[in-house]
């Protein structure tokens, strides 16, 4: 997996942390002020993570499509993440720009206050959950990176071995072709060998040929006279 996306997603999953915690401090924020400016701090958070989101949206979608596959899934689930917040730091904006809601809350006192507090342990718990999952997710990230890898030294030692293979396949070829070529070596000699003996043999039949018409003519020649 891309190191660069590792990076991007760290501090995603840091700043989301961040913004959970602040939103759920601003909840029980009674200040006018102060809750504004928390709200304020939420935004910007919350741009910044919309910079992260389209940073590792970009990095995944320049890598290879297996690992590119995985991380598109894995950036749905933060953009998912991303939403919830900002709709929990639209509903702080909403009640803090409602006067009715701000004197209600002014009212009901005590009760509201533990009704705060009990909300503030919620958003407390779902932060933490939120940690945990995305401590899981690149476990699993990792997790994954590690079987690629295996993969990709399984295949590089099955290509070393068809390499191996084929090496051996061209040293035997290469071992044929000297064998065919001494062959047409021997063959080549066998036949100029066949050559010089047919014209030894055609010499010898030449000389016993012309041996013998000589001989016939010595014994035509002897006999002639006594025929007169």
């Amino acid at each position: 997996m891309s190191e660069v996306f590792e990076g991007y997603e760290r501090q995603y999953c840091e700043l989301s942390a961040n913004l959970s915690r602040k939103c759920t401090a601003a909840g029980s924020i009674i200040d006018g002020d102060q809750k504004s400016k928390e709200i304020s701090e939420l935004a910007s958070g919350l741009d910044e993570a919309d910079v992260l989101i389209r940073k590792m949206d970009l990095e995944a979608r320049s890598l290879q499509p297996g690992v590119k596959a995985m991380l598109l899934a894995k950036l749905r689930e933060y953009k998912s993440d991303l939403t919830q917040l900002k709709r929990e730091v639209k509903k702080l904006a909403s009640a803090k720009s409602s006067q009715t809601a701000h004197e209600e809350l002014l009212e009901s006192g005590m009760a509201n206050s533990h009704m705060a507090s009990s909300d503030q342990r919620d958003r407390l718990m779902m932060s933490t959950d939120r940690l945990n999952q995305s401590s899981e997710r690149i476990k699993d990230s990792r997790r994954a990176v590690f079987e690629t890898e295996e993969l990709g030294v399984s295949i590089l030692q099955d290509l070393h071995q068809q390499r191996e293979t084929l090496l051996n396949s061209h040293a035997k070829l290469h071992g044929v072709d000297d064998a065919i070529d001494k062959s047409k070596k021997v063959l080549t000699a066998m036949s100029r060998r066949i050559s010089k003996n047919k014209w030894i043999l055609g010499s010898v039949i030449g000389a016993l040929v012309a041996s013998s018409w000589t001989r016939e003519k010595n014994l035509f020649q002897k006999n002639s006279p006594r025929i007169q």
